[in-house]
């Protein structure tokens, strides 16, 4: 086993050692992140060769890249004297190859002078190569974490690394959270969800190409254009047709078409979840979606409230036709809990998901009152993550869920209808301090 660096963005640091994990899952990579510390951006980790390294983090979003560590230590003197220990044997391997030097510091920076003097100081790795700052063969850096004290400004690293860069990660390479930014769309809505955090939830979900990704409430297309990015075959639905239909002949498939992704688009539905269309021999590898909280608006879902007032209308005719069954007649609906929603999306999940497929899902919850037991469970289904995204008095969790064969035994439950919790939407404009019961 040879050692590796991980170098992380500085974003959601709750939710980077979980995509590792659903990486190293997808590819066929054991791999230990139990070192993982949320605090600082890097994390050393064994893998058997650069291949795995390439495979682990070539799509990652919340890391950066990943290094063939040369050494460590805690002192420049100690770091230079630990690269020639344990990585003598590799010096002549990229002797003649064309190389530069970069720095990667967190929480402190050494001055420009002070780099080049240690760049300098390198030159016991005997690199003969030409240096290219622009497309070198190899390209080696010195990672520094220094500790920071109260307002101090910190001028010793605390711990340091030398590594040689073996992948880039998406995010990096291809600047992919900048690409998918929000504000680079021509289609997107009150709704639209975070770029960044939809293509983590692919990564987690394990959206692949020519795989089938369903989005049961689609909205702008934000879950599905991330895994159409990703090389997904997509198709949503939503209840709501005028944001699948857009204005002014922008809608969701401008956006498709803007990132050069059509080919991968199915296509969107009008359709009540609860009423679903898709025939049931539809294959779909992976469901992904954010379900509607109902802070903006109540759900609801088709329906009549007054059932007894909607069947006297039955018989009403409007131009000598049956009212309900002219094309532009508007099916009423009626209220929805998230409860019942959560419910219907974990049952449809483990009839609908293939063995090994994926249900990912983001569910509100109140910070002063949160249990375990309210995340619902499903006896088809495991609870691979539970990542938390924290607000001010609420937060959101990604849920993500394996369908597993006859031989798991799970169990079946919604703490939200056990516990008799009060609605999402009816807390967030009431205050989460009051009373859940």
């Amino acid at each position: 086993m040879k050692s590796y660096l991980v170098q992380f963005a500085q974003a959601h640091p709750k939710f980077r050692k979980a995509e590792l994990e659903a990486l190293a899952e997808l590819y066929n990579i054991p791999v230990d992140l139990s070192k993982h510390n949320e605090s600082i951006p890097f994390l050393e980790i064994k893998l058997k060769d650069d291949d795995q390294a390439r495979a682990l983090v070539s799509r990652a979003i919340l890391s950066k890249g990943i290094y063939e560590l040369w050494g460590s230590g805690t002192t420049y003197e100690n770091l230079f004297k630990d690269i020639r220990e344990q990585s003598q044997s590799k010096f002549a391997q990229y002797k003649n190859s064309s190389f530069k030097f970069e720095f990667e510091s967190f929480k402190g920076r050494q001055s420009h002078e002070a780099q080049m003097e240690i760049m300098e100081s390198l030159s016991f790795l005997g690199l003969k190569g030409r240096i290219n700052l622009k497309t070198p063969d190899e390209t080696f850096t010195i990672f520094e974490e220094y500790q920071v004290y109260g307002m101090e400004k910190a001028h010793t690293p605390k711990q340091l690394w030398f590594g040689r860069l073996v992948q880039l990660s998406e995010r990096i390479r291809n600047n992919i959270v900048e690409k998918y930014d929000l504000k680079k769309r021509s289609y997107i809505g009150t709704t639209s969800f975070d770029a960044e955090l939809s293509l983590v939830s692919c990564n987690l979900a394990h959206v692949q190409e020519q795989r089938i990704v369903y989005d049961p409430f689609a909205g702008t297309g934000s879950f599905l254009v991330a895994a159409a990015g990703f090389g997904a075959l997509n198709i949503g639905s939503d209840i709501d047709t005028r944001m699948l239909s857009g204005k002014d002949n922008v809608n969701i498939a401008t956006n498709f078409k803007d990132y050069g992704t059509s080919t991968q688009f199915i296509d969107v539905m009008t359709m009540d979840f609860t009423h679903n269309a898709l025939r049931s021999n539809f294959v779909i590898d992976t469901i992904i979606c954010d379900p509607p909280y109902g802070v903006r608006e109540g759900l609801r879902v088709l329906g009549a409230k007054n059932k007894e007032k909607a069947a006297g209308r039955e018989t009403n005719v409007v131009n000598g036709e049956i009212a309900h069954l002219r094309r532009d007649f508007i099916h009423p609906k009626k209220p929805y809990e998230l409860s019942s929603l959560l419910d219907d999306l974990l049952q449809f999940a483990s009839v609908r998901l293939p063995i090994g497929g994926r249900l990912a899902f983001w569910m509100p919850t109140a910070n002063d009152d949160f249990e375990i037991t309210l995340i619902p469970q499903h006896k088809c289904l495991e609870l691979k993550f539970n990542l938390e995204q924290q607000f001010n008095k609420w937060s959101r969790r990604l849920l993500v869920y394996v369908k597993r064969d006859q031989s798991y035994i799970g169990e079946t439950r919604n703490g939200l209808k056990e516990l008799n919790i009060k609605s999402f939407r009816e807390r967030y404009f009431h205050g989460f301090s009051e009373s859940s019961r």
